[in-house]
């Protein structure tokens, strides 16, 4: 089983690792035409590209945390932590601005729809992680 749970917890940090430096990436390069994916005209207001390239880097910085704690043992479980509190941070204020300010473009209910379950995958696997093997007799 523990065999299993290693597996488990290395594709998933790739998963939820890749993501964010992609997302990150993209919206540090190019994120006119990231925005534009969803229908969110940027202009040319030289704040708000700063405003939105400032988390990117951010969200770039998580996910190579997460992709180098496939190599470090140690790391692990703060990576796990660290992807449940993003993504499941991403899913509940995406959900919160629904409720108050109605459904965006179906891109954004996508992502938040991906965001949870990602954030709550991770959520199982870190309590899965520290509940303690029975072995069998």
């Amino acid at each position: 089983m523990k065999t299993n749970l290693v597996k488990t917890q290395i594709a998933l940090l790739l998963v939820s690792g890749a993501l964010l430096i992609l997302v990150g990436t993209f919206i540090i390069v190019s994120p006119a035409e990231f925005y534009d994916s969803n229908s969110i005209d940027l202009g040319a207001n030289v704040n708000l590209l700063n405003e939105l390239k400032a988390p990117a880097g951010l969200l770039l910085a998580a996910g190579m945390y997460m992709i180098s704690a496939i190599f470090v043992h140690g790391k692990t479980d703060v990576a796990l932590w660290l992807a449940a509190l993003i993504y499941l941070s991403y899913a509940v204020s995406r959900s919160a601005s629904m409720a108050f300010d109605g459904v965006p473009a179906t891109g954004l209910v996508m992502a938040t729809a991906l965001e949870a379950t990602i954030g709550l995958t991770c959520l199982v696997v870190l309590l899965i992680s520290k509940k303690p093997v029975r072995k069998v007799a």
